[in-house]
């Protein structure tokens, strides 16, 4: 199971779900878990901050979706708190701005409220706040 945490982070419901599909119960399973944290192989704010910012610098993706992804996983509030800060609020703005760009350019020959409406859509089921998108998309300086 070390192998398995060093090769990249883990969640404490990710080793969890391992050690059951390996066939590994109980007091048994609790014991590994405990000493892969005490052997600091597995630390569930570490994976968070990973996770936000992987999934953000790559993917992209709003702070809802990775909010919601890290709820799936069963990670603390306080390790989610932590993990939103791994995200910085310029870079977060500029990403936004720049999918909207690339998206408007993709929705050419529809009316701007339609266009508007699927942008916003679109950056809603990336995890985007609706303020900040309508903030945006208020600007109109993707155009």
């Amino acid at each position: 199971m070390q192998k398995y945490c060093a090769y990249q982070e883990r969640c404490h419901s990710e080793v969890r779900h391992k050690l059951i599909s390996l066939g590994i119960y109980g007091d048994d399973l609790e014991e590994i878990i405990f000493e892969l944290i005490q052997e600091n192989f597995l630390n569930e704010e570490r994976f968070a901050r990973s996770y936000a910012r992987g999934k953000f610098r790559i993917k992209q993706w709003g702070r809802n979706k990775i909010i919601r992804e890290l709820k799936a996983r069963q990670i603390s509030e306080y390790c989610m708190r932590m993990a939103m800060e791994e995200i910085d609020e310029e870079e977060y703005l500029q990403t936004l701005k720049k999918l909207i760009q690339k998206k408007w350019k993709e929705y050419r020959g529809m009316k701007n409220f339609e266009r508007k409406g699927r942008l916003a859509r679109y950056l809603s089921s990336r995890g985007f706040e609706s303020e900040l998108i309508w903030a945006e998309l208020k600007k109109g300086s993707y155009e």
